[in-house]
């Protein structure tokens, strides 16, 4: 049960607030050493997500520390990246673990009724509230309440969530009493928060309430040594599923696997290998048995046996902007030499101009 409840692959980055920003009663937590201490390791719930890259690996350090603690964290990614995953973990992990964990989607819900999915409502609240009914955050009391697509939150309900991280406490929809409630909060999103602040869609003070201990979710792009070992591991979860026996990749199936881009991240990658396998006439995978979009990247990378070229199309064979693949070659420059002055070396540039690049391009802040 617990394997199928944790499995996956995400990485999590620290990101700093400034202390000038907000005001507010619990600080923001500094984990940026975290991932530093070698004699640190991890305990079995954040050991069965899947993937040992380092970044991974310093990344859920990071989350298991943020485990320990009560503060509210906020998950950022794209769809598909595992934020459900990485929020389970952090519960699962934490002193409230025999508590409930409760998910709501804050964006599938309609504006008019997400109030009482929250908070619950008394009986005649309204026109069909024929009994009292819980809400998500008395659901989860003593627990934890994921909260995910935050970004899609009315502004009218974050003034309420807003109340709930500051004073612990909330009224049923047409109810007089006040009821306090113990729940760890974990928002999620693959909006970006900061732009829906400037337009005025999401709350500045929510936003800084909320991003206590933020963690980031790279794109499945972003780590592409992790997915050979999501790939087998998803075939032997899905072969063990419908009953048949183990099927394999062949070399030129596994080199598009590992140069697509997964715009789906883990979630299209997981479904794709399944209809691959539900289909498959053999055991064996082939470039054939692939769809059009990813076996193109074989075509695009040539027949080379390190699987890369200089120059890599996107899945429609259109060329990138020369900003674009600046942005990349700097990127790969910092991650694989650490500093900017042996990325500099490597791509022979100054550092002064790797680091002016990186903050253009905002790989660094």
């Amino acid at each position: 049960m617990r394997n199928e409840m944790f499995q996956g692959v995400v990485a999590l980055y620290p990101e700093r607030v400034s202390a000038d920003k907000v005001k507010m009663k619990n600080p923001v937590i500094d984990l940026t050493g975290i991932g530093q201490e070698s004699s640190v390791k991890l305990n079995p719930i954040f050991e069965e997500i899947i993937g040992k890259s380092k970044v991974l690996e310093k990344a859920l350090l990071i989350a298991q520390k943020a485990s320990g603690t009560a503060s509210t964290v906020l998950i950022r990614g794209e769809s598909g990246t595992g934020k459900e995953l990485v929020a389970k973990a952090i519960h699962y992990s934490s002193n409230r673990a025999g508590k409930p964990f409760v998910k709501i989607n804050c964006g599938a819900i309609p504006s008019t009724l997400l109030e009482s999915e929250l908070f619950g409502h008394e009986q005649g609240a309204f026109t069909g509230a024929i009994r009292r009914r819980k809400g998500k955050f008395e659901q989860a009391h003593g627990g934890t309440i994921f909260l995910d697509e935050i970004g899609d939150m009315p502004l009218e309900m974050q003034v309420k969530l807003l109340r709930i991280l500051q004073e612990q406490e909330f009224e049923r929809v047409g109810g007089e009493e006040t009821i306090k409630c113990d729940v760890r909060i974990i928002a999620a999103t693959n909006r970006n928060l900061l732009e829906l602040m400037e337009k005025e869609q999401f709350r500045e003070d929510l936003y800084y309430r909320l991003n206590v201990i933020p963690i980031y979710l790279p794109a499945l792009k972003e780590r592409r040594e992790d997915i050979p070992l999501l790939v087998r591991h998803f075939i032997h979860k899905i072969c063990g599923k419908i009953g048949r026996e183990i099927v394999e990749l062949s070399e030129e199936a596994e080199r598009c696997f590992y140069n697509y881009d997964w715009p789906g991240n883990i979630r299209e990658l997981e479904n794709l290998l399944e209809r691959l396998i539900v289909l498959a006439e053999g055991n064996r995978i082939s470039l054939e048995d692939l769809p059009p979009y990813i076996a193109n990247r074989y075509q695009d990378l040539g027949p080379s046996t390190q699987g890369d070229r200089l120059i890599n199309m996107n899945q429609n064979g259109e060329m990138a902007t020369l900003e674009e693949y600046e942005k990349e070659i700097i990127r790969h420059a910092i991650k694989k030499f650490g500093s900017f002055n042996a990325a500099g070396k490597a791509l022979g540039v100054t550092h002064k101009t790797v680091a002016f690049k990186a903050r253009k391009y905002n790989i660094i802040e």
